[in-house]
């Protein structure tokens, strides 16, 4: 679903200038004093278990400050970003919502989150300067704070990589030579696959790369996702698959998840979360598999990219926004709190101080035989790229799959697609009415 913003281009110049200088419109109530008196907050969200970690909350310290939060299950995507910019534009937003890092510029643009620097900027130290980004926009302002992050990382089988013969890569020419290596060696065997279904890891190879796909100039968006980081990484994906070094077919399917529980692919790239994915993809396989750090461009660096993960925002409709950042705040800084939402939804924090330790002391289940599993996490996440999200990632997303899907299973130019993929979301932008700087 696109989502549209404005209906003419003078009111999506000041959406974009709010965007730009974290102001909400002149109606957005934003100038209203707080309630007085005890404060009771609704927070939308889809993370499992939330409740219980709310429940910690409201016995504890929310108790003391006289704020009781109360969760209520959503669907999450574009499900909830619908939901709320609808509520929002009814004033009936919630006081917190749980929002994916992509979204965020989207709802920032329809007026629904409030700007909480001046309540909870000084949580900056918690996150990685990569990950705060992405809840800042790049500006003064900050929309949100961060819940939990996908640093990419490289999945192997351990056993077969021995068998083989092949070296765990750590740069992707090294990559490319071990997908070769293993295609001689074992022609009915791939080291992975390229799915153009999933447009969150082209986005995070990008950003890795040093892509920026949405910036701003001024009051004008700036789009740039058929720039040099980034056909670079098409371009390399393209050529591996286009000699059949890698296979081409979607991830997330039952013939994907045979192929990694046989050793049919042998390697994976993904994200922090991928332990819980592989211990249902290939049950048959645990305890054989190992993680690394990704591929770099340029060896003997530390970079990575993002694919997934979350924010806690405060909404321009809440009459207790201190109230609302408070919580916010404690959610994704507080041991305890951190400790929470490990054991009960089951992320992969944001706050560094909780990615090692506690109740990430032991490594997944699934990765029994590497213990360190989350200490070198934690490194790898430490050297997240920044991203650049704008207010149309689903129109960009939908044109990857479109464009990704027929180039690979053709064996095609990926660059042909990329270029669809950034005229589709230039034209969408102009569409809807915002300004772009060519």
């Amino acid at each position: 679903m696109q989502y549209r913003t404005v209906a003419v281009s003078t009111a999506a110049a000041l959406a974009a200038t709010a965007l730009l200088s974290g102001c909400g419109s002149p109606d957005d109530g934003g100038d209203e004093p707080a309630a007085s008196g005890p404060a009771s907050l609704t927070y939308w969200a889809w993370a499992p278990g939330l409740d219980k970690v709310a429940d910690i909350w409201n016995k504890g310290p929310g108790k003391e400050a006289g704020i009781t939060v109360t969760v209520k299950k959503q669907a999450s995507g574009d499900d909830l970003v619908t939901k709320i910019i609808t509520a929002a534009k009814a004033h009936k937003a919630p006081d917190l919502v749980q929002a994916e890092y992509q979204a965020l510029p989207t709802l920032v643009s329809n007026d629904v989150l409030a700007d909480i620097s001046k309540e909870a900027g000084d949580a900056k130290g918690e996150f990685a300067e990569g990950v705060w980004q992405q809840t800042t926009l790049g500006s003064d302002a900050l929309y949100a704070l961060p819940q939990d992050s996908g640093p990419l990382m490289f999945y192997y089988r351990e056993d077969l990589f021995e068998k083989y013969g092949l070296t765990v890569p750590t740069t992707w020419e090294e990559f490319a030579g071990t997908a070769r290596a293993l295609k001689k060696k074992a022609p009915d065997k791939d080291l992975t696959t390229f799915s153009a279904n999933d447009s969150g890891l082209f986005a995070g190879l990008a950003q890795q790369a040093g892509a920026q796909w949405w910036t701003t100039d001024g009051d004008q968006w700036k789009v740039a996702i058929d720039d040099p980081a980034t056909r670079k990484v098409a371009d390399f994906w393209g050529g591996l698959v286009k000699e059949g070094a890698v296979d081409n077919q979607p991830m997330y399917t039952p013939a994907w998840n045979k192929a990694l529980d046989t050793g049919k692919q042998i390697a994976w790239v993904s994200a922090v979360w991928a332990p819980g994915t592989l211990t249902t993809a290939a049950p048959g396989t645990k305890g054989k598999w190992a993680m690394a750090p990704l591929p770099q461009w340029t060896a003997g660096e530390n970079t990575t990219g993002s694919w997934g993960g979350s924010s806690t925002a405060v909404t321009n409709d809440s009459r207790n926004k201190k109230a609302a950042a408070t919580f916010a705040k404690w959610l994704n800084t507080d041991p305890a709190a951190l400790a929470a939402l490990v054991k009960e939804s089951g992320v992969y924090p944001a706050a560094t101080a909780a990615q090692t330790g506690g109740a990430l002391s032991a490594a997944p289940d699934y990765f029994s035989n590497q213990p360190d599993f989350y200490t070198e996490a934690a490194k790898i996440a430490q050297g997240t790229a920044p991203a650049a999200w704008g207010p149309n990632v689903n129109v960009a997303y939908s044109a990857f799959k479109d464009g990704f899907a027929a180039a690979a299973k053709n064996k095609s130019d990926f660059g042909t697609a990329l270029s669809a993929m950034q005229d589709a979301t230039v034209a969408d932008l102009k569409k809807q009415g915002f300004g772009v700087s060519e």
